[in-house]
């Protein structure tokens, strides 16, 4: 039959693989599927990005372009912003963004336009896999109603599973092939194709009873990082009102081999998931009149850091000068949300340019992978400004540098 014909294509590399998204987890995802023997038809509706990839050009900083050439070369890898063409993989990945709306909802746009466009193209035989982070009963109850309109059927006709990305941006440690993937699909023939396809491309996979379990497990994994990073954040307020430096307690304590693992504070928390990801979960869990209590006090606490930053950073300048912040040059190191990456979302640092300049101060900022700050959705008022040399020259017309990083 059908699945037996298919997973014999994955068995024989005679398989192409659809990535919808070619952005931080879009296009490590093509390169380890290249590098596993696969084709690759990548789609991102930026048509310049697409240009710029099929140029050799790099749009990811950790990511250099020239790992395409060949492949593009070749013919085994071509990246397109038609949509049409989604009837061409065996397998359709989507690796979009699911933010949050203003109100801190969960903003599906991607995920649903997507899987119109997939439905548009469908075709028998083909699997479709999110890999987004999102609520759990997204796959079964928004994608399978969209993918069945048509009237193909999911587990006979074409296949649907979900299984979470696990991307680490800028962390050489762990290469997207070196990271197990959780696998959850609603029938055993979905699960079966997703599996085999992922185990040709990462070091093993874990099946999961359905997609809404695979769902909630990225959920806990990111939801479990919050909750601890807002315990040491709570932790380094208390203890440095007590003299004592949570960074050489922290040290101390992962001296033990089990039972703790260490986390670190931090001016607030950035990135595409920790701030994001566990709101997912609490919007759901209304549904069920249920409150995700932990979630929330994590969100406020971490939310908060970037306020508490500002006040030791004016009490400093207290200290130090005896001014205040109104008419302070203030320069920020690390502007990313993270080290060593270019990668802007959610960033601390957006905030705390933010409260700095309510306070009137006048704020510049270095960050060697952000030359120049892009368009965000609630900071546009920062795009463009540049980052600053850091030179002893510059630093001396400064009246107070803070570390962000």
């Amino acid at each position: 039959p059908m699945l037996d014909r298919l997973l014999e294509k994955v068995d024989q590399r005679d398989f192409t693989i659809g990535i919808i998204g070619l952005g931080y987890v879009g296009l490590p995802l093509a390169l380890t599927a290249l590098a596993k023997g696969f084709r690759v038809l990548g789609f991102d509706v930026d048509g310049a990005r697409v240009d710029r990839i099929m140029a050799g050009g790099t749009v990811i900083k950790h990511i250099p372009g020239e790992q395409f050439s060949g492949p593009i070369a070749d013919g085994t890898f071509e990246a397109t912003a038609d949509m049409a063409r989604l009837a061409e993989p065996d397998a359709i990945l989507i690796a979009v963004p699911t933010p949050l709306d203003k109100h801190q909802d969960p903003d599906l746009t991607y995920v649903v336009k997507s899987t119109e466009s997939i439905a548009a193209a469908l075709r028998p035989g083909q699997l479709v896999v999110l890999e987004s982070t999102t609520w759990p009963g997204t796959t079964r109850e928004i994608m399978l109603p969209i993918l069945e309109a048509a009237g193909l059927k999911a587990g006979s006709d074409f296949f649907l599973a979900f299984s979470p990305e696990r991307e680490d941006p800028g962390n050489a440690k762990f290469s997207n092939a070196a990271i197990p993937k959780v696998v959850g699909a609603d029938d055993d023939a979905s699960l079966k194709l997703a599996c085999a396809l992922y185990d040709g491309l990462v070091a093993g996979t874990v099946p999961v009873s359905s997609s809404a379990t695979a769902e909630a497990v990225k959920l806990t994994e990111n939801i479990f990082r919050s909750v601890n990073i807002a315990l040491v954040n709570e932790l380094k307020i208390i203890f440095d009102q007590m003299g004592i430096n949570v960074w050489e307690v922290i040290e101390a304590a992962k001296s033990k081999p089990f039972g703790y693992m260490p986390f670190y504070p931090g001016p607030g928390l950035g990135g595409h998931c920790i701030p994001i990801d566990p709101f997912y979960l609490s919007w759901k869990a209304r549904e069920f009149e249920t409150s995700t209590r932990f979630i929330e006090l994590a969100g406020q606490i971490n939310t908060a850091m970037p306020n508490y930053v500002v006040a030791k950073l004016a009490e400093a300048l207290d200290m130090a000068s005896g001014r205040g912040l109104n008419g302070a040059r203030v320069l920020l190191i690390g502007m990313a949300y993270k080290k060593n990456v270019d990668d802007m979302r959610e960033s601390p640092a957006l905030k705390l340019t933010h409260l700095l300049e309510e306070r009137r101060a006048a704020v510049d900022y270095h960050d060697p992978h952000i030359p120049e700050v892009p368009m965000t959705r609630d900071h546009p008022e920062f795009a463009g400004r540049k980052s600053v040399a850091l030179t002893p020259e510059n630093l001396a017309t400064y009246d107070v540098v803070l570390i962000a990083t």
